[in-house]
């Protein structure tokens, strides 16, 4: 049983069980806001900055790196020092993070204000879920709980498009940060009266060589994939880049497996559960957030909306996954995770596929029901796989579990917007020169929109002045840049497809009955209720 550290909330138990689920909706939500606010916000902060496409990829994971490199520190130390603290701690790094991106005034400056919140990000993942934990101990009645949960991300997902939308309308790009800064606030003041503190029994304590290594592994990752694509996979500082990520994720294995208070258990992935809910979540979250990515620009770029228009578009994938996870959370019980999240993950590649056909001219109409498709499917899938990875594990590990499965969510989402902005990238700098000639420009306007291109990316060109040529030049950049998303369209789909079968071979009940264990410090086992389709842990892991 979890330690608590603090007084009674007002209300009894079912009062802490409410506060808990209301501010880790909130926290939750601050924590995903910044995702689509920004991305339907790149084109303008491309223009605003004269970003290239490399250094937009780097808006996106600047503010996903740390959120993924720290979420299992944020949960060590949430279960060393009170999940409460490190909740508050969370709020405050978000607030930082938004006021100074809102100030910023380069491109460096508001990377710094991702990272912070980013940092923030990291902080409340794990602890939302940990709390949750805490005060629903029952994993049928929890998986309602995670349910909520999920429909709070997927909310501030559908509303960050329309916010940033409304505000750009009116206003420069910069105050699309300006509400996450009292909304942290305000929920830090309250979370300080509602909040019940708690930490994990046991003495766990902060694993720094794990740590280290792990921040290393992703953050040279990321940094490789993103300057590979930029320039050369053959380049010197990415070769190197990518041979520390190798290196240092082997050192993080090896020591995990040696560390007393491992940072992430590896004995975790025994489970096949939680092992195929961890692939999952990398893999989609790959193919899924650089879709988002990706697209944003094609709505900015290709079909030259505005950014309330493009998020109004955006907003269809949030809304339908809102009113799907809802009823799935409950469905759990009836229908097993295998085939929810398997299901789900069919019905988002279908939609990527049928992406494939958009060009310059395709409609909102011929546009929604494709985007709904693909609401529909991460609807089916993100709440059994959260409830899934936490439920795959005895009791007392079920903080660990939701922070490894967000750490590995959170690397996918940081590699999506470097793996498909670098393919977006080659393949439309590669046909753009045919796609010019094709829409007859000289050969002199040839070369200096592809050296414009070369130096500052794709929205280069729509600064340039190329006299009567200047719209067949953005013609042709339109052409290039849809091949660029047809490329990349495909290969998200062929990642969801991964995923998908991943999920149909691993997520399969355990072959023998198991007893969940009751973490008091007794080592004390007892037989779990559940329902007839919930995973069980499959072994004990102490």
């Amino acid at each position: 049983m979890n330690v608590t550290t603090s007084a009674t909330t007002a209300g009894g138990p079912q009062g802490r069980r409410a506060a808990t689920l209301v501010m880790a909706c909130v926290g939750v939500f601050v924590a995903y806001l910044p995702v689509t606010t920004v991305s339907v916000s790149l084109p303008a902060i491309q223009r605003a900055m004269h970003a290239s496409t490399a250094q937009l990829a780097w808006v996106s994971d600047a503010f996903v790196l740390p959120m993924a490199a720290l979420i299992l520190t944020a949960g060590v130390v949430g279960d060393v020092h009170g999940r409460k603290k490190v909740f508050q701690a969370g709020l405050a790094f978000c607030a930082a993070g938004a006021a100074t991106a809102l100030s910023a005034q380069s491109i460096e400056v508001l990377w710094a204000g991702q990272a912070l919140a980013g940092v923030g990000a990291a902080a409340l993942l794990p602890t939302t879920l940990a709390l949750i934990s805490h005060v629903v101990p029952d994993p049928r009645e929890r998986g309602k709980f995670i349910g909520l949960w999920a429909t709070s991300l997927l909310s501030a997902l559908a509303l960050g498009p329309i916010i940033a939308g409304i505000v750009l309308e009116h206003f420069a790009w910069r105050w699309i940060y300006l509400l996450a800064v009292p909304v942290s606030l305000v929920a830090m003041a309250c979370a300080a009266r509602l909040l019940t503190d708690s930490r994990a029994a046991g003495s766990r304590r902060l694993d720094w060589p794990g740590q280290l290594t792990a921040a290393l592994a992703i953050t040279a990752l990321v940094y490789g994939v993103i300057e590979g694509g930029a320039d050369s996979f053959s380049d010197a500082k990415v070769l190197v880049a990518l041979s520390t990520a190798v290196v240092a994720g082997v050192v993080f294995v090896l020591v995990e497996r040696r560390s007393d208070s491992p940072m992430l258990d590896l004995k975790l992935f025994r489970s096949a559960a939680f092992s195929a809910t961890t692939l999952v979540a990398m893999i989609s979250f790959l193919g899924l957030i650089g879709f988002f990515f990706a697209l944003s620009l094609y709505f900015g770029m290709v079909q030259q909306l505005s950014t309330l228009e493009a998020g109004a578009r955006l907003v269809t994938v949030s809304l339908m996954a809102i009113l799907v996870g809802a009823p799935v959370g409950r469905l759990m019980h009836r229908v097993s995770a295998r085939a929810l999240i398997t299901g789900g993950l069919l019905v988002s590649a279908a939609s990527l596929l049928s992406l494939t056909t958009v060009d310059a001219d395709t409609s909102y109409l011929s546009l929604v029901w494709r985007l709904a498709l693909l609401g529909l499917g991460m609807g089916l899938v993100i709440t059994p796989m959260t409830a899934t990875a936490v439920a795959s594990v005895p009791h007392h590990l079920a903080g660990m579990a939701a922070a490894g499965n967000n750490a590995f969510r959170q690397v996918g989402g940081a590699l999506g917007p470097a793996v498909l902005g670098a393919l977006l990238t080659s393949r439309a700098t590669g046909s753009l020169p045919g796609h010019l000639t094709e829409a007859g420009l000289t050969g002199a306007q040839r070369q200096s929109v592809v050296a414009a291109v070369d130096e500052g990316g794709l929205g280069a060109v729509a600064g340039m002045d190329l006299g009567p040529a200047q719209g067949r030049a953005l013609g042709a950049l339109s052409e290039a840049f849809l091949d660029g998303l047809h490329l990349c369209l495909i290969v998200s789909a062929a990642l969801t497809l991964l995923a998908a079968a991943v999920a149909a071979v691993l997520l399969r009940g355990p072959r023998r009955s198991a007893t969940l264990l009751a973490g008091s410090g007794t080592g004390t086992e007892v037989p779990a209720q559940r329902g007839a389709d919930e995973p069980r842990p499959e072994f004990d892991l102490r």
